[in-house]
């Protein structure tokens, strides 16, 4: 299960009005055996959000081969759910369109910000999307009271899976609100319209994982494996024991997990541009290697990296 850390891939340059900082979320979308396309989250000077790609050798993601100018997805409308900025999550082509659930986010002064579930398509490999509908496929409701975010998303045997965040309250923390989120399930039969059941897959540990982030799950060997993100609620932004670490779960069934955090195989670094947090990961394979692509210090202000583990058999 070790993962063998490679080094840093990319950070934007802050040339860009629209991509100042931040190269946060990656989601690795291989085009085919040699080129795999990085979509990520950038932010321009007010911290909106819009989702960019760059596109990098799928042996060695270090090469990047094609960098995107434009954002391929922008903040909404004033009044929007997305008015503050869209942030991907998850990719998969249904049908011959590229659908790519986003989070998309507003201000908030009672809880810094709110989160709802987005969806978009596109018909050029995700050169551009459009939005399929002016609101949310998914937002808050009586199972998840503050806000919903950072799906991943499989369709297996017609039915649609989801895992996603949901916020289960806020506290005030240092003069500061604070989230509290873990990981929830919920499924479709259209990849549209979704039925929760309030079914909790990852919980807190409350002093110890205060936060689960971006699920990131795949069947393997007739598991479903989930690698997650855990911090705790003090002191997560400054200090390393507190900040974000990659974690690890299993199901036999997608519902019920057992979590193995010893057993993801990744720490942080004891210097670097991963150092202080390691966050947000995406993975794919290829025949000899499977990668990990994976955000830094800062919550992603440092740019992703990417580590590999040999596949055995």
């Amino acid at each position: 299960m070790r993962w063998f850390k490679k080094g840093h891939i990319f950070k934007p340059t802050g040339k860009l009005s629209w991509s100042r900082t931040h190269a946060q979320v990656p989601f690795a979308l291989p085009m085919n055996d040699n080129i795999i396309r990085i979509f990520y989250s950038t932010r321009d000077a007010n911290s909106c959000s819009s989702v960019s790609f760059i596109d990098v050798d799928a042996v060695d993601p270090s090469k990047i081969i094609y960098e995107h100018n434009e954002p391929v997805l922008s903040k909404g409308i004033p009044g929007s759910f997305d008015d503050s900025g869209t942030m991907p999550s998850w990719f998969l082509y249904h049908n011959g369109t590229l659908f790519m659930y986003y989070t998309g986010w507003n201000r908030s002064e009672s809880a810094s910000y709110r989160l709802s579930i987005g969806l978009a398509i596109s018909n050029d490999n995700g050169k551009s999307f459009q939005r399929m509908f002016k609101g949310p496929i998914l937002d808050r409701s009586p199972f998840d009271p503050v806000w919903v975010g950072q799906p991943c998303v499989i369709l297996e045997n017609d039915m649609w899976k989801m895992w996603y965040l949901s916020c289960e309250k806020i506290e005030i923390i240092n003069n500061r609100p604070e989230p509290f989120y873990n990981v929830k399930y919920a499924t479709s039969s259209d990849g549209i319209n979704w039925i929760r059941e309030n079914i909790t897959c990852i919980d807190f540990d409350f002093g110890e994982i205060d936060a689960i982030g971006r699920p990131c799950v795949y069947f393997e060997n007739g598991i479903y494996k989930m690698y997650h993100s855990n911090r705790k609620a003090i002191g997560y932004r400054e200090e390393k024991s507190a900040g974000y670490s990659i974690g690890y779960s299993e199901s036999l069934d997608g519902i019920h997990w057992r979590r193995l955090d010893d057993k993801s195989g990744i720490k942080k670094s004891d210097e670097g541009w991963d150092s202080q947090m390691i966050e947000y990961c995406t993975t794919y394979r290829t025949k000899e290697h499977r990668y990990l692509i994976y955000n830094g210090n800062g919550f992603g202000a440092s740019g992703f990296g990417y580590a590999i583990q040999k596949i055995v058999g």
